[in-house]
């Protein structure tokens, strides 16, 4: 056998050995090598990881297991198997790593005091010696992958394939710059996309306040809105109602409040208020054009320019009359949906804040303030002008920043927008034909696209692949180049080794239209855009043409059912604008790796544990085997202790080979193949031996079927209860005595 293990399993032993023996042999390369020349190919895209830290999550570590499981399969059942590992290695989450080292506390100390070339060098070390210490440990796990040539979105020709997606959204009339009200993180100084949104809230406890807006010409007679962010009442520009709701008119104390009728009783409860007089009852609709007067408009200059706005809109979809007055407070530069009917009545849109979220000078008094800090200073003004009706307090959900926990405001900029809103027809009939493990990952897709947003693809930030927009100075005119060599056609000057910031901002080029010089924009590309070309782009330079006519579609990709609203919905998104079809066959979505009581793994939490930890306490195999015998798509519960349990089923395994070694050894056994068909016609076989072959084709056939249908967890339980049950228990019971007279 050329090496004596230890009679009882120990799985680090065996782990030590098998890889020395695929190194010293080449196996894997071996293994490539033996299938380059097949005619069927199978195509998978590794979703990448992010290299944030030298170290990585369990989570990780059973997607890369799940991973591996399935290109071992397919390159066993004869296939060519394209198995390219990758690194998604741009983005705000690695400069926040890099801004802790430096110790860096706002995006203004980069520019002034670090500088955007050493910073940005400082990310590609840090992410470049992260993702060498996470390849060691996905090696390490025995993840057959190609390590020697992973594909990286920082590299060049990565960059390149990126910027190819933007060029063609811009040859088919997607990308336009526009004003959109966005999530701003104040710290980090850049818009965030929709999905990290979605991905950190918090009960964050603010004020409530109920504000009296005086009709114009009448006197004490007010229109009352609701709002939970005072620091949005500088940029008041209209008031949203329902029109087929009744809102009444009531008498307190001398003045006329205007609320609906649905809501005014809890307002007047809340306020203290137990003495009023309806005085009349209306439509929301016959409130339309009212105006009124914004009660700080002599502390704010804008206010002054903003007043012939000041009136009643009807907006029915966007007020509620679940909470609140019926009168909804609108400030269109702090508000998407405010925003929306501002544009939809010709209404113009003011941003009070800059990108720091601190108030600018159009908001006069508040000028220079933080936003947020801001809400006491303005509610103390509307309570000293007598338009406060009433404060409290209220706990909400409230977005932050995942990267940073900032509280996120609500605020518009110009941004660099991809108009996918306009292939939701097309996404929708795509995703279709997609098939999905398991089936409500299409349910869950197929709602977000029913929704589909425009994609936002811009970020100020710097570490990031950077926008190919150049804009002339002189005349406006907007060149999308979607390759290096494209670029050498308009630019004089020699283009940069490195397309990174700041080295891409010093190119220059020469306007086609009027001779003029243009600039390009500063922005870099939402992270999002990377990953979501990596279908065609990790085949290297010229991935696009590579895809298009060799490949076709991904057979398969798989990752975690957040990725629903992240990667799978990226690659789908670009996979439509770049080649106007979906570009993968099969998505596999699996579960989450949860602590033993079911909470997410955090180290704040203490209770992330590291893989090279798991796999000193219990070695790789038994980890493997616990995390593909989890369904695939549950999430799963981690412990050490019940990864041990799977010692159990190994060590049968090891019992068995040890069984079969003994006497194999004692016979001098030596293995050819087709020693079946001699034991069929010599009619050496009992009635048992032809019970196990049975069984064992069956079983063959059962976890094949499992397998081509990604259900790794069946196929491992199916082989386990074989030779647990069959081998083991039976089988092995039976012949023992025959071994032993033989």
């Amino acid at each position: 056998m050329g090496y004596v293990f230890s009679e009882k399993y120990d799985p680090h032993e065996v782990e030590r050995w098998a890889k020395d023996f695929w190194e010293k042999n080449n196996i894997y390369e071996k293994l490539k090598n033996m299938s380059i020349e097949r005619s069927k190919r199978y195509y998978f895209i590794d979703g990448p990881p992010y290299p944030s830290s030298p170290s990585i999550h369990p989570g990780t570590a059973w997607n890369k297991i799940l991973k591996d499981s399935y290109l071992r399969f397919w390159r066993l059942r004869g296939y060519n198997v394209h198995d390219v590992p990758g690194y998604d290695m741009h983005g705000l989450p690695i400069e926040h790593q890099v801004e802790k080292i430096l110790g860096i506390t706002s995006k203004k100390e980069i520019i002034s005091r670090v500088g955007i070339q050493n910073f940005v060098e400082k990310c590609r070390e840090f992410v470049t010696q992260n993702a060498v210490s996470m390849t060691k440990i996905f090696k390490d796990l025995g993840v057959f992958m190609d390590w020697s040539n992973p594909y990286m979105t920082i590299k060049n020709e990565y960059i390149e394939e990126a910027w190819k997606l933007i060029k063609k959204a811009d040859e088919k009339g997607l990308l336009e710059r526009e004003l959109r009200v966005v999530h701003w993180c104040p710290r980090c100084e850049t818009v965030l996309a929709d999905y990290e949104v979605s991905q950190e809230y918090k009960d964050l406890e603010d004020p409530s306040i109920y504000v009296m807006m005086p009709v114009k010409n009448r006197e004490n007679e007010y229109l009352v809105i609701w709002t939970t962010t005072p620091w949005t009442l500088p940029a008041n520009i209209f008031i949203m109602a329902r029109g087929s709701a009744d809102y009444v008119r009531v008498k307190i104390d001398g003045k006329i409040l205007i609320m609906a009728e649905a809501l005014y009783r809890d307002v007047l409860r809340r306020a203290g208020i137990k003495s009023f007089q309806i005085v009349e009852v209306v439509k929301g609709k016959d409130l339309e054009g009212l105006e009124y007067t914004h009660p700080l408009k002599d502390l704010i200059p804008i206010q002054e320019e903003l007043d012939k706005y000041h009136k009643v809109v009807i907006a029915d979809e966007y007020v509620s009359l679940s909470e609140g007055t019926g009168l909804v407070h609108a400030a269109p530069g702090h508000g998407a949906e405010d925003f929306e009917v501002a544009r939809r009545h010709g209404i113009p849109v003011y941003s009070l804040i800059d990108d720091s979220g601190r108030f600018i000078d159009l908001a006069g008094k508040y000028a220079g303030k933080p936003a947020r800090e801001a809400n006491k200073e303005i509610i103390d003004d509307l309570r000293n002008k007598g338009a406060l009706l009433h404060e409290e307090k209220i706990v909400h959900r409230y977005p932050l920043c995942w990267r940073c926990k900032t509280p996120l405001l609500l605020r518009a900029t110009p941004q660099w927008v991809i108009k996918v809103s306009k292939l939701r027809d097309k996404m929708l009939r795509e995703i279709e034909k997609i098939r999905w493990i398991p089936r409500w990952a299409y349910e869950r897709t197929y709602s977000l696209v029913s929704d589909l947003q425009d994609w936002v693809i811009s970020r100020q930030r710097f570490w990031g692949t950077p926008l190919p927009i150049w804009i002339c100075t002189s005349c406006g005119h907007k060149i999308v180049v979607g390759s290096v060599e494209e670029l050498k056609r308009y630019s004089p000057n020699k283009i940069p080794e490195d397309l990174h910031r700041p080295w891409i901002d010093e190119v220059v080029l020469r306007c086609p239209r009027c001779g003029g010089v243009m600039k390009r924009v500063e922005d870099v590309a939402d992270v999002w855009l990377d990953s979501g070309v990596a279908f065609y782009a990790s085949l290297g330079r010229g991935g696009g043409e590579i895809f298009d006519k060799e490949v076709g579609e991904i057979d398969m990709i798989v990752e975690g059912h957040d990725q629903t609203r992240g990667w799978f919905f990226s690659t789908i998104r670009s996979g439509l604008i770049m080649f106007d079809r979906k570009p993968v066959k099969t998505i596999v979505s699996h579960g989450f790796m949860l602590d033993e009581k079911g909470r997410e793994m955090h180290k704040s939490l203490g209770n992330f544990v590291e893989v090279p930890v798991i796999i000193e306490k219990i070695g790789r195999d038994p980890f493997r085997l616990f995390l593909l015998l989890n369904t695939v798509w549950e999430d799963m519960r981690f412990s050490i202790d019940k990864a041990k349990e799977v010692w159990r089923d190994l060590n049968i395994i090891w019992n068995i080979y040890n069984f079969a070694r003994s006497y194999m050894e004692i016979d001098r056994y030596v293995f050819e193949r087709g020693f079946l068909k001699d034991f069929y016609d010599k009619n050496v076989l009992r009635e048992e031996d032809r019970w196990l072959l049975s069984r064992f084709y069956e079983v063959v056939s059962k976890a094949t079927e499992a397998m081509e249908n990604y259900r790794v967890h069946e196929a491992s339980k199916t082989l386990l209860d074989f030779i647990e049950e069959d081998v083991s228990r039976w089988y092995l019971r039976i012949i023992r005595r025959r071994v032993w007279s033989s």
